[in-house]
């Protein structure tokens, strides 16, 4: 795919632009978005999304086109399951709500900042080393495999050795500055838990881009594509936390869900990299010519299906819950009433 530099240029100046214009416009004012704002932010975010897509469709064809929304799709489900990390970080460290976009927007900024520098070693090992794929294959695996173990267990975050380093030997208060990182007491200077609660986003943040970064190789080897598919996937992402809300509990299979899509692209990957191997020691350092390559039409289909079934069946199973759960109440209490009457 080849795409200009002024083409470049133009693509991040206006990725850039919306970005200040989220920090410094609409992040100035500490507040929790409405659902109103949030919905409209979240459908003009998505909706460029398509635009770029049907452009690159446009100007490249197809193939491109497939790419870029199969890597959207797979790099923006994997934001969503990444804000129930957000939502245990946030409820951990008792953030008010109203600081709570600020804290998001941080994070999203270091996401972008880690997720560019993984982008662009991605594809210098992969232009120079045809073997990484099978590398990341095998993490891809690995990752869906800790996924589906996990399951519905999100709750499990264990905080890492950078903020538990942070947490004791930085100077901490319990006392919120606003959004400051810190505040004067009695002539000392203090860490807000905001300044913990931005360390946690951005480590966390660190580690979500090994996953993401690998997956997004494994649909596209254009750096333009996986660039601006990890753009889009983190924009809005701040106001679909909001607007979500308790919606992303009721999501309980995403994680299994994630796992068959990262698996499918890691087995994805080695296939290619079995296609292009050039290790002396597989096949004497030949490409492995039986080994088929997925189209990227199959693979985007793969994905939204998938997506689409652990939606359906997540939802499902959260309405039986919320029926079942005053029928359990009930039984509950009439098996103690009828315990204090015995009694």
């Amino acid at each position: 795919m080849h795409v200009a530099d002024y083409v470049w240029y133009i693509t991040v100046g206006v990725l850039l632009a919306l970005l200040a214009f989220d920090v410094f416009v609409i992040g100035r004012r500490p507040h929790e978005p409405s659902t109103k704002e949030s919905a409209t932010a979240i459908a003009f975010y998505i909706g460029l999304a398509v635009v770029f897509g049907l452009g690159v469709w446009w100007f490249s064809g197809g193939q491109y086109a497939g790419e870029f929304f199969a890597g959207w799709l797979t790099e923006y489900s994997l934001s969503v399951d990444n804000l129930f990390i957000f939502l245990i970080i946030m409820a951990r460290f008792g953030v008010p709500r109203k600081y709570q976009q600020t804290a998001l927007l941080v994070g999203i900024i270091l996401a972008l900042v880690f997720r560019g520098i993984f982008i662009a070693v991605g594809a210098a090992a992969i232009n120079q080393f045809s073997w990484v794929f099978y590398l990341f294959g095998a993490f891809l695996v690995y990752t869906a495999i800790h996924l589906a173990k996990q399951g519905e267990n999100d709750d499990d975050f264990k905080e890492n050795a950078v903020i538990r380093f942070a947490k004791k030997r930085l100077n901490a208060t319990d006392e919120y500055n606003g959004v400051k990182l810190t505040l004067k007491k009695n002539g000392k200077r203090l860490v807000t838990p905001m300044a913990i609660v931005i360390i946690a986003l951005g480590t966390t943040d660190l580690l979500f881009a090994l996953d993401s970064i690998p997956a997004i190789y494994g649909l596209t080897q254009e750096p333009f594509l996986v660039f601006t598919a990890n753009v889009f996937a983190l924009m809005g992402l701040r106001q679909l936390y909001f607007l979500l809300g308790d919606l992303l509990k009721r999501l309980v299979y995403l994680s299994l869900g994630l796992s068959v899509v990262l698996a499918f692209i890691g087995v994805k990957l080695v296939l290619h990299a079995m296609h292009v191997n050039e290790l002396p020691f597989i096949n004497g350092g030949h490409h492995i010519e039986w080994a088929p390559e997925i189209p990227i039409w199959f693979s985007l289909g793969f994905i939204i299906v998938t997506l689409g079934i652990t939606t359906i069946l997540s939802l499902h199973k959260s309405r039986k819950l919320a029926v079942e759960a005053p029928a359990q109440e009930q039984a509950a209490v009439q098996e103690q009433e009828l315990h204090h009457k015995e009694s």
